[in-house]
């Protein structure tokens, strides 16, 4: 039988190389996968180095305006303001008094004297820049004049209060613009109670001294009625509740001996009669009138059936 032999002639030492020779190129494969791994890995801690260095800068952008108040003597404050920004907005009042406006004119750096009033009052100030960022100030500061005023609502009224170091001479007040009303009263303190006239007007006090030292005060002040209530009964079978404001009524409350409550929501009427039936025997009766201002009227009674 005829055979054919194939013989191989290649050198051991070329098999061997041609058998090892994929090895290098594998290692230039892992190379590049892992320098262009490094690579992106770089390029996305820039970008999110980038990012948070963009927050941080527009973060640092919208700072809120500083306000700096002092004390730079007894009866004088300094507001100062130092800002990155231009302002936009500047107004300070005491108490409830009207707004006074700073005037910024886009400028960064504010500084105003602010006159302390004599007695316990509480400062405002409002601060905002223009990219709508704001600062408010609340402060209480208390300075003892040669004459102190103080007002107090009762009910419909309103007490004026005024004590001096030395006696006071006389006090005038008005409303709005109209003309003053003068009291004498020849002594260190004084109270008076005069009615607070409806809707939203500006009382203004005068107070002098026997040495002709004035101190003046004004405040808003919301005048509103009390609401009108009636309760009666229809013989011997219920209680009636009759009640009416001017400026709306908002509820009434109603307890029976101490634990039945009850509440009625009238959500701005102006009048309400309402009949509730009385229990057997003793009826204590309680009932409470409030108008939309919160204003209240309250009732008692005792009625035995």
């Amino acid at each position: 039988m005829n055979q054919i032999l194939s013989i191989d002639n290649t050198p051991k030492k070329e098999k061997r190389k041609n058998r090892n020779s994929s090895g290098p190129i594998e290692i230039n494969n892992i190379l590049k996968f892992f320098s262009i791994a490094i690579l992106v890995f770089g390029i996305f801690m820039i970008g999110t180095g980038s990012y948070s260095m963009y927050q941080d800068s527009k973060a640092s952008s919208l700072t809120k305006p500083p306000i700096f108040v002092e004390e730079t003597s007894e009866t004088e404050l300094t507001l100062k303001i130092q800002h990155d920004k231009a302002l936009s907005k500047i107004t300070y009042n005491w108490n409830d008094e009207e707004e006074k406006t700073i005037e910024s004119n886009g400028k960064k750096n504010i500084e105003q004297k602010i006159e302390i009033p004599t007695g316990t009052n509480i400062l405002n100030i409002y601060v905002s820049d223009v990219n709508g960022q704001e600062t408010r100030y609340q402060r209480e500061y208390t300075l003892q004049g040669e004459i102190s005023i103080d007002f107090e609502v009762v009910g419909n009224n309103i007490k004026i209060k005024a004590e001096g170091k030395n006696d006071i001479s006389y006090l005038t007040y008005r409303w709005d613009e109209e003309e003053e009303t003068k009291i004498d009263v020849n002594n260190i303190t004084t109270e008076q109670i005069i009615e607070i006239p409806k809707g939203l007007h500006k009382l203004t006090v005068i107070v002098v001294d026997i040495n002709n030292n004035t101190e003046t005060k004004e405040q808003e002040i919301n005048g509103v009625t009390k609401p009108k209530l009636e309760v009666t009964t229809d013989g011997s079978a219920n209680f009636i509740i009759k009640a009416s404001d001017e400026q709306g009524l908002k509820k009434v409350e109603f307890i029976i001996n101490g634990t039945e409550k009850y509440r009625l929501n009238l959500d701005g009427r102006k009048e309400l009669e309402y009949a509730y039936p009385l229990h057997d025997g003793e009826n204590k009766l309680e009932v409470t009138v409030y108008n939309q201002s919160d204003v209240t009227e309250k009732f008692k009674a005792k009625v035995t059936k």
